[in-house]
């Protein structure tokens, strides 16, 4: 999508940080935004900075609440008349660990996490299709999604979730004209983490380390402007990843290079095996390479 004066955004999440930065680098180009939050402090801090703005609507929405996230889709579609880039930017962090024996907040990360980005495009999505004018879609994953976090399973079981729903996603809308991309932050300043002036709250052992190691980065966290910026960039491109943090490149490419080191290359393939997974193969090349409309 190479044209966005005059279209619609829905950005969840949208009243601060990330979500925030994309909202304000959209209406830099002319576009119309509907921020959706949760938060209603969040809201009233958004709607002071984008004040005397008249191409904002602000509206609070549980994105893990489906009629709600439903009511806030019609809601848009009555000020603005369509929709034509849907940011599932909406998180929380914490869950709980793994082998956490307690449900409820592993339940509220996933909910969130994930469901409210299923939420999103599951209801909005066909509203894109319907209007026939092509559009796109971002969903916030992580750098959580691609190398492990320690101490935090159900945000890197969320995110990673995140980046293969949306690996199917950008399949599914391709044939529609929709671009897809799937945004995988590392740190960037957003109220996502309480950052405390120094580290004496940290927690003993080795939980500590880790949590004063990521205060430390959420330090010199990167602008959410310029994360905005960058999304923008990915849509006009219709690029998929969305990869801002280079810190984590050497890590990435050698996690690759351990999955391909761990294939057992000796084991046979029949070759109807071989057959399908060329066919599968060429199938998936051809819709992530299709073009979006403008």
């Amino acid at each position: 999508m190479k044209n966005f004066a005059g279209k619609v955004a829905f950005v969840t999440g949208g009243a601060s940080g990330i979500g925030l930065g994309m909202a304000r680098n959209f209406l830099a180009e002319g576009m119309k935004v509907v921020i959706a939050d949760y938060n209603q402090e969040h809201l009233d801090q958004a709607r002071e900075v984008l004040k005397g703005n008249n191409a904002t609507h602000l509206i609070k929405v549980d994105v893990a609440d489906r009629a709600s996230l439903r009511a806030a889709a019609q809601e848009t579609l009555d000020v603005f008349g369509k929709i034509h880039v849907l940011c599932n930017n909406a998180g929380v962090g914490g869950g709980g660990l793994t082998i956490d024996p307690e449900f409820d907040e592993w339940d509220r990360a996933i909910g969130i996490n994930l469901g409210g980005v299923v939420n999103g495009v599951k209801i909005i999505a066909p509203i894109l299709i319907a209007q026939g004018e092509g559009g796109h879609i971002v969903n916030t994953s992580s750098m959580a999604g691609m190398v492990p976090l320690p101490h935090m399973g159900a945000y890197s079981a969320s995110k990673y979730a995140v980046r293969g729903f949306t690996e199917a996603l950008r399949m599914d809308l391709a044939p529609h004209g929709i671009g897809v991309s799937c945004l995988y932050p590392g740190a960037v300043r957003t109220q996502l983490v309480d950052i405390p002036e120094d580290d004496s709250g940290a927690p003993p052992g080795e939980l500590g380390e880790f949590t004063k190691n990521l205060w430390a980065a959420m330090r010199v966290a990167v602008d959410p402007m310029d994360m905005g910026r960058l999304v923008l960039e990915a849509i006009r491109e219709n690029r998929f990843h969305i990869l801002t943090h280079t810190e984590f490149l050497d890590e990435v490419k050698e996690r690759h290079r351990a999955i391909e080191e761990a294939f057992l290359t000796d084991l046979p393939v029949p070759q109807a095996r071989a057959d399908f997974e060329n066919y599968r193969r060429a199938t998936v090349d051809r819709l992530f390479s299709m073009e979006a409309k403008d």
